[in-house]
């Protein structure tokens, strides 16, 4: 029994039912947003939720008996555990956000498609890097948003009034929202001439340098796991003496194989 669903877990065409099956749910879920067509189609987009549903439920059981204890020390089948369970946990009024998160189903994507999987792993591995970046981008945040406090609080306060006024400000200016008649021009107007030198620094410093830093440590983080994963051939190393004792090996087969031809 066990051999069968092994064969039947593992099996191509068994991915690309889930993989279908995953993407029409999320089609599904999607229709379900929209009142007319529930008014129209509801009874039978839920139907066809519910049975998506038990089959995805069924597929995992059938992984969990063919896998065991190994199903719960791979990341991804808890990961599809959990998006699953959340999908089966009764919602109320009171827990209508779970409503909600049925849609974490489309995510299983990740899981089926091995392209998606790698730049996933790719992101998770980067997750160091891109912390210590994250540090460096709020120390620059932080001292250019005390400085503007400091510069321009007393003309400008509604810009600059307090730390925290500032910091969405010079979060305006690093998403290039508006910067230039937002920011600059009300900082000229209000006598600070060279204001602009302060907004375009600070955008220098956090949305080309630092920003660009993480794309950097994603990169890098894709480039390991590609090599991580593609096979390794290896190349075995003859030396001259090995190939001329193979051609006398060789020579010496052939020799008796003409002398028993020759025999017959």
């Amino acid at each position: 029994m066990t051999d069968l669903l092994a064969r039947i877990v593992n099996h191509p065409r068994t991915e690309r039912i889930v993989m279908a099956l995953i993407i029409v749910n999320a089609i599904t879920l999607g229709l379900e947003t929209s009142k007319s067509i529930m008014a129209d189609w509801g009874p039978l987009l839920i139907g066809l939720d519910h049975i998506i549903l038990g089959i995805f439920v069924l597929e995992l059981l059938a992984r969990m008996i063919v896998k065991r204890a190994a199903f719960f020390r791979d990341p991804w089948s808890l990961f599809d555990l959990f998006v699953i369970g959340i999908a089966l946990v009764p919602t109320s009024e009171s827990l209508s956000v779970l409503r909600a998160l049925r849609v974490l189903r489309a995510l299983r994507l990740i899981t089926v498609v091995p392209s998606l999987r790698k730049v996933v792993s790719g992101l998770i591995g980067a997750l160091p890097g891109m912390g210590s970046i994250g540090l460096l981008l709020l120390l620059v945040y932080y001292v250019f948003a005390v400085m503007g406090t400091k510069l321009f609080g007393d003309t400008n306060p509604e810009l600059f009034g307090s730390i925290g006024t500032t910091a969405y400000t010079l979060f305006q200016s690093m998403t290039f929202d508006d910067w230039s008649n937002g920011i600059v021009k009300p900082l000229a107007e209000k006598g600070h001439a060279f204001g602009w030198v302060f907004v375009m620094l600070f955008m220098v410093l956090s949305a080309f340098m630092v920003l660009n830093l993480f794309i950097g440590v994603v990169v890098t983080a894709l480039d390991e796991v590609t090599a991580s994963e593609a096979p390794k051939i290896t190349h075995p190393a003859h030396s001259a003496e090995d190939i001329i004792a193979e051609l006398k090996a060789l020579r010496s087969e052939v020799a008796a194989l003409r002398g028993e031809m020759a025999k017959g």
